[in-house]
Formats: C-alpha cells, sequence, structure tokens
C-alpha cells in the first residue's frame, strides 16, 4: 500500500511539473498526499487555511501576513509594497490561480519565506487552497 501511494504521489508530481493545466482541486489533492506521507489520515481543512492567512507574524519590526498584500478579501485585488497590482487569490475571482504547477510552487515558496521566514508546509499548502477554492466573491 504505501509503494502504491509513493507511486500515486510521484505521477502527480510529474504530471504537475509537467505543466499541464491544473486547478485547485489537483493542488489539494497533491498536497494533501504529501501530507498523509508524514501523518496517515490527514485531511485539509478551510478553516485552518483561513486562520494561515490571517495569521500576523513579526517581520523586520512590521506585523505582517498574506493580507499585507493581497487584502482582507482574496477574491479581490491586492498589491505589492511596491504597489504592483496583484490579481485575486480566489480562484472564483480569478480562474487562472492554481492552473499552473510551476508558477504555484513559485509563490509559495517566495511568499511563505516573506511572511513567515521559512517554506511553507504540504499541509499548509492544502489547508490554504481549500479556503481560497470556497471563497466567493461578494455581490
Amino acid at each position: 500500500m504505501k509503494l502504491l501511494t509513493t507511486c500515486g504521489l510521484l505521477a502527480g508530481c510529474l504530471w504537475m511539473t509537467a505543466g499541464q493545466a491544473a486547478g485547485p482541486a489537483d493542488f489539494i489533492s497533491q498536497y494533501t498526499a504529501e501530507a498523509r506521507q508524514a501523518q496517515p489520515g490527514w485531511q485539509p481543512s478551510a478553516e485552518r487555511g483561513r486562520a494561515l492567512y490571517y495569521k500576523e507574524v513579526m517581520r523586520d519590526g512590521d506585523k505582517v501576513s498574506c493580507v499585507t498584500c493581497h487584502t482582507s478579501d482574496p477574491a479581490r485585488s491586492g498589491q505589492t509594497r511596491s504597489y504592483r497590482a496583484i490579481k485575486p487569490l480566489a480562484p472564483a475571482a480569478n480562474p487562472a490561480r492554481f492552473t499552473d504547477a510551476k508558477k504555484v510552487e513559485k509563490w509559495f515558496r517566495r511568499n511563505c519565506d516573506d511572511v513567515f521566514a521559512r517554506e511553507c508546509t504540504a499541509q499548509e499548502k492544502a489547508d490554504l487552497v481549500t479556503w481560497l477554492a470556497s471563497v466567493r466573491p461578494a455581490k
């Protein structure tokens, strides 16, 4: 069974890194499979994803979080500290979000380091994508 799980995980990694079109559910599945390697039975949580998004930490004397650039509503556009526009994180507001594996990993790596001074875990990534996939634009 462990070999089957490992093979499935490897196949998912190869597919996702090949640049094939993906969607939030594909990333949630991928990160969940990675998380279950360390903790069998683990399930992603939108509630934990939301908490991570709003979690404030001190960086260089300032409180920062995902909200610092992405706004308190991930269905709305944000902006970097250098005033560059950031398209909405929520896939319902930005269908291109979570469709390119290389971009997803690049931005997780960069943003997790910028905010938390470390890489995000597979659990955190699955939780965050699970929550973002549930966010709908205000009407």
